[in-house]
């Protein structure tokens, strides 16, 4: 085959759309793009193969992932949608942290502007939230998940089969020292019960007391699921990763709870918990240093949602949630995936 002026060699063509020909060639390795090859074997661009890398060239300008493009070539507008509110919502939360840098940045130039000696020290003032990257598991395939791991309360929902507590176990295996509180909260690993605990560390038994009769005081109600949601969380741990927290609790424990979470703990280390319950999760009470994270429905990355009416994923995460009577009839409830013979 010559080379004619419809068709281009890679070195043409990566000039011509803007990208190296490292691009074009992860392009090819992704199965994104097939060249059409010479007699020679070498690489050729045709229109139609220029009109796909110029599509694939765009939405990479836009930050989608490899993975992202490639649903939606096969998809159409159908993912493009899906997959745009998911780079806006990602957008947006780096437009949060970078939001509060500069603020720390100004609060520093003023307190250096007035001479202040009662300002925090300079790690403190500049301070940023941390994140980790890690790879998703099944059912995203392998997607790469920007994670803010320095917020004190983060809340994970989606509807049934969204694969959320998938992501809320490959979170706590991804933070270095997080423990992942499952379901089954009454004993732990090692099979030992609350009753025991409580009778071997006597400081553990009044710690828990102390906060639990703080809860009560609040409105919540002393129940053994209650206790031992206390005690898994009165472990020493960089981060918890709690399934379903509301679990076994009525509305004014998971009232109580989250107000106690939110403003009543010392100890600000990261929470990171699954629910659908309203009384848990209250968008208009989500404060700055909260995030909410959407598992969608047709098992595109989780998403990144902001906490207003109109967000990308606020309508969906509003129908997701529930109240506590509700949560506890439909608790116990999951999603069911026939197996493929």
């Amino acid at each position: 085959m010559s080379y004619s002026a419809q068709f281009l060699n890679a070195t043409e063509a990566a000039k011509r759309l803007g990208v190296s020909i490292k691009a074009l060639r992860l392009y090819e390795q992704r199965g994104l793009i097939v060249p059409i090859r010479t007699s020679a074997g070498w690489r050729t661009y045709g229109p139609t193969e220029m009109e796909r890398a110029g599509e694939i060239a765009a939405l990479r300008a836009l930050g989608l992932s490899l993975a992202q493009i490639a649903r939606v070539l096969d998809g159409g507008t159908q993912q493009l949608g899906p997959a745009l509110a998911a780079q806006q919502a990602l957008l947006e939360a780096q437009a949060r942290d970078l939001h509060d840098a500069v603020e720390k940045v100004r609060r520093l130039r003023q307190d250096l502007a007035t001479g202040s000696d009662n300002a925090p020290t300079l790690p403190d003032r500049m301070a940023v939230n941390p994140r980790i990257v890690f790879d998703l598991p099944w059912p995203w395939g392998g997607e790469e998940f920007n994670l803010c791991i320095g917020r004190p309360l983060t809340y994970i929902i989606g509807p049934l089969g969204s694969g959320k507590t998938r992501l809320a176990k490959a979170i706590a295996a991804a933070l270095p020292g997080a423990v992942f509180v499952d379901l089954d909260r009454l004993e732990d690993e090692n099979g030992i019960t609350i009753r025991r605990r409580f009778a071997d560390e006597p400081e553990l038994k009044s710690r828990v007391e102390t906060v639990l009769a703080q809860l009560v005081k609040d409105g919540a109600v002393a129940s053994p699921p209650l206790t031992a949601l206390l005690v898994a969380l009165d472990t020493q741990a960089k981060a918890f990763v709690v399934d379903m927290i509301e679990q076994s609790l009525d509305a004014g424990s998971q009232t109580a709870l989250i107000a106690y979470l939110r403003h009543g703990r010392a100890n600000k280390t990261p929470i990171f918990m699954l629910t659908r319950s309203k009384a848990i999760l209250d968008p208009a009470a989500i404060g700055p240093d909260e995030a909410i994270i959407l598992c969608p429905a047709n098992h595109s990355p989780p998403i990144d949602v902001a906490s207003y009416p109109g967000a990308p994923g606020f309508e969906t995460v509003s129908n997701c949630l529930a109240s506590p009577d509700v949560r506890a009839r439909t608790e116990g409830v999951i999603a069911w995936r026939p197996e493929v013979a």
